[in-house]
């Protein structure tokens, strides 16, 4: 019984704490924008660098054969 006296003052604490840091985050506009990095995804050009005209050096390298997927 004595272990609540203890435990109920520091769940309150944590969930304030928790309700402080979300209200911050919402209000410094951590959550305005929640679709375009989903959308941004399915608009990424994923053609080869070679064919965009950008530079062959600078493109991360990509393998399309599947025996180098595998490891083997």
């Amino acid at each position: 019984m004595e272990a609540l006296y203890l435990l109920i003052p520091l769940s309150v604490a944590i969930v304030g704490l928790a309700a402080w840091i979300f209200l911050r985050m919402s209000d410094s506009g951590q959550f305005d924008d929640m679709d375009g990095p989903a959308h941004s995804i399915l608009l990424d050009d994923d053609r080869p660098a070679e064919e965009r005209g950008g530079d062959v050096a600078s493109a991360p390298h990509r393998s399309t054969s599947r025996d180098t997927r595998r490891g083997t």
